[in-house]
């Protein structure tokens, strides 16, 4: 089948990994809300609990955790009755597909991830073969679903080239038009957020300082005091993006504004520039409460009622099922598997 001939459907997803922060939300999160209410495609939401346990991760937590990013996604904005919400473990095909392209995948392709290499470290003979051969599972994921799109950050392009690659391998190997060659999307004003306290630094949950960053938990009296207390340099902000070069922390507010009220950079500093970040800071705080603490609360809710959580993952893996089932039971045709 040609690329016209594929239903246009989003695929992308997150790890369980706890500590949601306002990172996560304009780098993944609000993006997966934005496209799944453009309605331009079908849009399939994923807590990728496969991939978390590529090192090791306490049974308890891995469990809590994944509710919790459940929880976050939904009180964000992806809905359930416009998008599928799963979680990974509970669909089969992944990790069945997942082994289709071990086959199709090369040692040197693998051996290129550099996101293996920096977590591996010098010690990559103790590492993990899931680590290393993750990358596949990740294609596996998105091409399960025949998906057309994928919302990337800087840090993911590499594993989806690699996707790419694994689909024009099989396609070229079975003399078949069979998986689609999926697109990266790549946008949003602050897909990188900074820290609070160091802008030359990604905001993280492993800062050793909570006040580097804006927690998904965090209520609006937290929220306001953070950003209030954020670093800053002494001048006015410019009227002109130029004059925010060599000046991280200025950029990096600016750039938090800028996304949490869906409008440009240019006019952030067109309403703003000239103003000192005592009055600018007072403005983001409260349009961070205004866009957050709802998202926090509503988070709240559903982590008080985990039946619902589980109800609403397991009625997603249902419909993601119908999805990848018969394109596995294709995938294994095409292969050779007998039976399939």
């Amino acid at each position: 089948m040609s690329d016209s001939q594929f239903t246009p459907r989003v695929f992308s997803g997150m790890q369980p990994s706890g500590g949601l922060t306002l990172g996560n939300y304009l780098g993944a999160l609000k993006r997966y809300v934005e496209m799944q209410n453009e309605g331009t495609y079908e849009t399939i939401y994923c807590m990728v609990d496969l991939h978390a346990i590529t090192v090791w991760q306490d049974p308890a937590e891995l469990a809590s955790k994944t509710r919790e990013l459940a929880a976050a996604y939904i009180a964000a904005g992806v809905d359930p009755e416009k998008s599928i919400l799963i979680n990974q473990s509970q669909v089969p095909e992944h990790t069945q597909l997942a082994w289709i392209f071990n086959t199709v995948a090369r040692m040197g392709w693998m051996q290129r991830m550099t996101q293996f290499k920096d977590k591996a470290g010098k010690n990559a003979q103790n590492a993990s073969l899931g680590l290393f051969a993750y990358p596949a599972l990740m294609a596996a994921d998105i091409l399960v679903y025949h998906a057309t799109h994928v919302p990337v950050g800087d840090d993911q392009k590499q594993h989806l080239e690699l996707t790419r690659d694994i689909a024009t391998k099989f396609n070229h190997d079975y003399g078949v038009d069979f998986f689609p060659i999926t697109e990266p999307v790549i946008k949003g004003a602050a897909t990188r957020v900074m820290s609070l306290r160091d802008g030359s630094k990604k905001m993280s949950k492993s800062d050793t300082s909570d006040a580097s960053r804006i927690n998904m938990t965090d209520d609006a009296d937290t929220i306001a005091k953070k950003i209030r207390k954020a670093k800053t340099d002494p001048e006015p902000l410019p009227s002109e993006y130029k004059g925010l070069d060599d000046r991280p922390e200025a950029r990096n507010l600016v750039n938090i504004y800028a996304a949490l009220a869906d409008i440009s950079v240019d006019q952030v500093l067109a309403d703003h520039g000239g103003a000192q970040f005592g009055t600018f800071k007072p403005a983001l705080a409260e349009l961070a409460v205004e866009k957050l603490s709802p998202i926090a609360s509503e988070m709240t809710r559903l982590l008080n009622d985990v039946p619902e959580i589980d109800r609403l993952l397991a009625r997603g893996a249902e419909q993601a099922r119908e999805i990848t089932q018969p394109i596995l039971k294709k995938t294994y045709e095409i292969v050779g598997m007998v039976g399939a």
